[in-house]
């Protein structure tokens, strides 16, 4: 069977690891992203324009950094919809505001282009392995006639219901995801400065009530001084919370726990840390409690 043309554009952190894991499952991938050599590290052949990818692609993904890229690339000068042609896709694995991507639903129909919001989550290490999970909205029929290109990518893809559905569930768990990181942080700064021992203490958490992703899977690395680098940063964190806090906004629920998180987050981006990985947020609140690290790299003689 032949295979469907593949664009990509946004080959950065995830999307170049996206890209690497479709050509490598066969597909042809036309790649395009402002930073010149991206595509060709990521294994796709390089496009010189949007354009160009619009118009010798099936099905058009996106991975860019929120929706005041993604609107311009998709419906402004030179972009994607003025390419596109009746029965393409465009599928968006950013993080995206749900009613942004719902008004492209919209833009692109009266064109006759089919477009899915398809939010991600697993983090770089997923992407690496082919194993994230996605959570879709948009026409189940448009799914159905796609899903397949997901195969290399995702070891769970979920449909969400209609359009905007999916970043919708992308920015709620991410909420859930920025709250248990900066919640753990904290407490894990506390129980240094109390001495206790940091690996009896996440044994303790996550064999109570206080488990959550955060303590299992980030925290025994991060106590030994792996942070787990190439990860969502700081100031994607950041706006990912402030993502969840607009759409809760438009969905009519108070939002009682976002400030938790924005300061956390904000704090880190005061101090430094923006541009690095969201798990240095523990670093950031260990700065303001007076010089805290977990790790300690002279006791293991680093």
């Amino acid at each position: 069977m032949v295979k469907q043309r593949i664009g990509f554009i946004g080959l950065g952190n995830m999307g170049g690891r996206m890209t690497r894991r479709l050509v490598d499952g066969g597909y042809p991938v036309l790649g395009y992203d402002p930073v010149e050599g991206r595509a060709v590290a990521a294994g796709a052949t390089p496009a010189p324009s949007l354009a160009a990818v619009a118009a010798d692609s099936d099905i058009v993904l996106l991975s860019l950094p929120d929706s005041s890229v993604i609107e311009p690339v998709v419906l402004g000068p030179g972009g994607i919809a003025e390419s596109a042609r009746p029965g393409q896709v465009v599928i968006d694995l950013s993080t995206a505001a749900p009613a942004s991507s719902i008004r492209l639903h919209a833009a692109l129909a009266e064109r006759q282009v089919d477009f899915l919001d398809a939010g991600i989550s697993g983090g770089a290490a997923a992407a690496e392995k082919g194993t994230l999970t996605i959570m879709v909205g948009g026409s189940p029929g448009v799914l159905a006639r796609v899903g397949r290109v997901f195969e290399p990518i995702a070891a769970r893809v979920v449909d969400m219901g209609g359009p905007g559905a999916g970043h919708t569930t992308k920015v709620l768990n991410n909420f859930l995801n920025a709250v248990s990181l900066a919640a753990t942080a904290e407490v894990m700064v506390a129980a240094k400065k109390a001495g206790l021992d940091l690996d009896r203490t996440l044994e303790v958490i996550n064999a109570s009530s206080g488990v959550n992703f955060a303590s299992l899977n980030r925290f025994p690395n991060i106590v030994r001084g792996d942070y787990m680098e190439g990860g969502l940063t700081s100031a994607l964190m950041t706006k990912d919370v402030a993502l969840y806090v607009d759409r809760i906004g438009e969905l009519g629920v108070p939002s009682l726990a976002a400030s938790g998180p924005l300061a956390a987050f904000g704090l880190a981006n005061s101090l430094g840390y923006r541009d690095q990985i969201s798990n240095r947020v523990v670093d950031a609140i260990g700065d303001v409690a007076g010089g805290v690290r977990l790790h300690d790299a002279a006791k293991d003689g680093h």
